[in-house]
């Protein structure tokens, strides 16, 4: 086995410069030439067996504090600069070790300033949300990424855009599929533009789900995917040929801010395009209602997942010919919310989806399970919600399967229409009016809520100063006044 060298120039200098020595001294009580200790210095030269020992003897340190790397301020440091906003800024984790040796003090500041800014973000974040409920907006200055500004776009308006839904019908109407969507999709490609569509081993696409080769005109997809993931990809490159002044007409309508912005706009609606295009408007629109919104039938009969079934449930609202006003939310074991959408925009003022109460959350013990409850917010509004778990694409031996959980909701007086309110009504008859049955009390987000002795409060509210009294204890972690 190898020996590991060790390069610790940076500490060497730090225990130098601590006793007050110049590089002369110090090389003559170790016994070495001054050029030599400069190199050690600067890392271009690794301490020895015996240089590690004479350290010790002379200086009287544990030869281990040479050994050790800084790992834990050089991965609190990575942490840093792998936020969004510093991506890309440097370029690989040595110079994050160099600058943790060489300023351990300086890197242990700036990590405690990017967490107090992470912090202060997500305060105002919150403060924000609460005056928009109030009914009083805000304008926060503060840099967006172009992320954060598609996603936010987005999820604040109808997850309807009624340029790609014509231009969908259309393309459907010539592929005219019959029962095999995929076949048509990858013959009109050979076609009319002379790609050929290839599925490829996870081993030759590890990183990627879909590719496209310029050079040899092939539209590679990765077999990890469902076939209902991989029709999707099919579909995506196609709508993005075929639809492309559609696409690019509703990217314009957003008004982003950069070319980057509209990239990842663009991205987004080619996926709208793709489910709109598998799920036709108004064929998609009359299962619907005969099925009573039931999206696992949904995605049987149009040979598609719950996902994107779900998805498609979200995006009926067009003028005269609309369904049911659904929303969405898809999030992590983590409890990271990954997507928002709705038919009338992700109502964030009015049910926020931050609450781990929800049972999105309990989706994850029970996979594959349909789980439907109605809730209610502490002003009293209520909300039907149906949780499912998804499974991402097929993972490999020793890989960890991805695997998020879809909340679509509505609101409760809207249960009655659908299969899964049937159980809350009091007939369970289409069209019944909904009873008011025990609801999961639920709120918008720790720090937005207000509700007493929550047991599963996992943070204080914003809007009330904390409670501490030696005398009376309450059943949430943070009491407060």
């Amino acid at each position: 086995m190898a020996e590991q060298k060790i390069f610790a120039g940076p500490r060497i200098r730090r225990i130098r410069n601590a006793r007050g020595l110049s590089q002369t001294g110090m090389a003559q009580a170790l016994g070495i030439s001054p050029s030599y200790l400069n190199l050690i210095e600067r890392n271009q030269r690794p301490l020895t067996v015996q240089l590690i020992l004479k350290l010790a003897a002379v200086y009287r340190i544990e030869p281990e504090e040479l050994q050790v790397e800084a790992g834990v301020s050089a991965a609190a440091l990575k942490e840093v600069f792998s936020d969004p906003l510093l991506a890309g800024e440097l370029p690989g984790d040595q110079e994050l070790i160099d600058v943790a040796e060489a300023a351990p003090n300086a890197a242990a500041a700036v990590v405690k300033l990017y967490r107090a800014y992470r912090e202060q973000a997500a305060r105002l974040t919150d403060l924000s949300e609460l005056l928009a409920r109030e009914g009083r907006a805000t304008a926060l200055a503060g840099t967006r990424l172009p992320a954060d500004e598609v996603r936010e776009r987005l999820e604040r308006r109808p997850n309807h855009f009624p340029a790609i839904e014509t231009a969908a019908e259309g393309f459907h109407a010539e592929l005219a599929p019959g029962d095999d969507l995929l076949a048509a999709l990858k013959g009109w490609l050979k076609a009319q533009h002379g790609i050929a569509v290839r599925t490829l081993p996870a081993a030759t696409m590890p990183n990627w789900r879909r590719r496209y080769d310029r050079h040899t005109q092939r539209l590679f997809v990765s077999e990890r995917l469902s076939p209902f993931d991989r029709l999707r990809e099919v579909a995506m490159e196609a709508s993005l040929l075929r639809m492309r002044d559609a696409i690019a007409g509703e990217v314009e309508a957003l008004q982003l801010a950069s070319d980057e912005a509209r990239r990842l706009a663009r991205f987004e609606l080619a996926r709208y395009a793709a489910h709109a295009l598998m799920m036709p408007y108004e064929a998609f629109l009359m299962a619907a209602r005969r099925s009573r919104y039931d999206a696992e039938v949904l995605a049987a009969r149009f040979s598609v997942s719950f996902e994107q079934a779900a998805n498609r449930l979200t995006s009926l609202a067009r003028p005269g010919a609309a369904g049911l006003p659904f929303f969405l939310m898809e999030v992590d074991q983590a409890g990271n919310r990954l997507r928002h959408a709705g038919a009338a925009g992700f109502p964030h003022s009015r049910f926020g989806g931050g609450c781990v109460k929800l049972a999105v959350h309990v989706a994850f013990g029970q996979p594959g399970q349909v789980l439907a409850e109605p809730v209610e917010m502490p002003d009293g509004a209520r909300f039907f919600t149906v949780c499912r778990t998804l499974e991402g694409p097929q993972a490999g031996y020793g890989e960890r399967p991805r695997r998020t959980a879809l909340l679509l909701g509505c609101d409760f007086e809207l249960a009655g229409e659908t299969i899964y309110g049937s159980a809350f009504t009091a007939s369970g008859a289409a069209g019944a009016g909904p009873t008011r049955p025990a609801a999961n009390p639920i709120g918008p987000a720790c720090r937005l809520c207000e509700r007493a002795g929550c047991l599963a409060r996992a943070e204080p509210p914003v809007t009330r100063p904390l409670g501490l009294d030696e005398v009376v204890t309450g059943l949430s972690a943070f009491d407060f006044q």
